[in-house]
């Protein structure tokens, strides 16, 4: 039987996290003034935008003016492949994705800072956006009630964009925990070019106005920016996580069972000779010898006098009777002399 310990999956995980005690250090962005001027910004436009299309400005006529044109009407040939290069901006496919890339690249540089920074954006991102739907609750290109309104306050939840939201904060992540200047800049690229495609597959399939998918950006983007606030968390986060670990698998040693090399070297002991048997019993107690005592003393057994010849000398005997098993159907043999059958005719 299996003595050992068997470890949790989480504990082969920590158990590789810890394999290298010294961590490569990690170029965590800081919320530096540049930072700070740049979401300042990005929220006014943010405000600005939601503004427009409260008042049912320009912005909400190039609304409608894009969804009489009907781009997936106007090139009917790019539909099928725009089905599914738009589920690059759904939450769920993109969220499985990213987080099997992450946490592989966690097991590489033995940190939980990766997935505790998406963790933390997809957090950020599922309050803002939602919250936002379901507070201007405006309806979307389908199910439009009155030709030029805005549409807002009608119990819909399209305004912002979540797609193409969820493009900018799970491919922008990817930029966010770039190891050096130059990866993060052509991951940048690379997610802004990702995030864009999105939105405006959106506007040509006509699930979104275009303001949604203008709004869906900057809710996106101010996430990306966001972040270096939750740092010092993400950083307690992760050494809590580690600590519990540390105490989980010190109570673990401290309940281990005997391990299985200390049964084996019991099976493996030569057996004890007749003098330390003698010196242990001679060792033993009085009560402990009174104990093993039997209270009737066997008689010893009685041996014929004389010497005992060996196996091969003895004489071989024949035993009585038949071996073979007795049969219901077949009547037993006599054992003594047998009778004679009379002959035929002379009766």
């Amino acid at each position: 039987m299996r003595t050992e310990r068997n470890l949790a999956r989480l504990d082969r995980v920590f158990a590789r996290l810890d394999r290298e005690p010294d961590r490569p250090a990690l170029d965590v962005p800081k919320m530096s003034r540049h930072r700070i001027v740049l979401l300042a910004a990005t929220l006014a436009f943010y405000l600005a935008t939601v503004w427009a299309v409260v008042i049912t400005s320009w912005l909400v006529r190039l609304d409608w003016q894009v969804m009489f044109f009907r781009p997936y009407q106007q090139w009917p040939e790019i539909h099928a492949f725009l089905d599914y290069y738009v589920v690059l901006g759904q939450r769920g496919p993109t969220a499985v994705m990213i987080a099997a890339w992450l946490g592989w690249r966690a097991w590489r540089q033995h940190t939980l800072r990766p997935l505790l920074v998406f963790g933390a954006a997809l957090l950020l991102l599922n309050i803002t956006v939602g919250a936002a739907k379901i507070g201007m609750g405006r309806l979307g290109p389908h199910y439009a009630t009155t030709i030029g309104s805005n549409e807002m306050g009608m119990g819909g939840d399209i305004f912002p964009s979540g797609h193409t939201a969820n493009a900018v904060v799970t491919w922008g992540i990817l930029a966010y925990l770039a190891s050096t200047p130059g990866t993060r800049r052509w991951l940048s690229a690379s997610s802004a070019l990702m995030s864009l495609g999105v939105g405006l597959t959106t506007v040509y399939l006509g699930t979104h106005w275009l303001s949604d998918v203008v709004l869906g950006w900057v809710a996106g983007l101010l996430v990306l920016l966001a972040l270096p606030w939750c740092e010092p968390l993400i950083t307690r986060a992760e050494t809590w996580l580690l600590d519990a670990r540390d105490r989980r698998r010190a109570r673990g040693l401290d309940t281990a069972p005997v391990p299985a090399s200390v049964g084996t070297a019991a099976l493996l002991k030569p057996p004890a000779t007749a003098e330390e048997e003698a010196a242990a019993r001679d060792n033993t107690t009085p009560a402990a010898r009174s104990s093993r005592t039997p209270a009737h003393p066997q008689h010893p057994a009685h041996l014929a006098p004389g010497p005992h010849a060996s196996r091969s000398e003895r004489t071989p005997v024949t035993p009585a009777g038949s071996r073979r098993p007795p049969h219901a159907d077949r009547a037993p043999r006599a054992t003594g002399t047998p009778t004679t059958r009379p002959l035929p005719g002379n009766g």
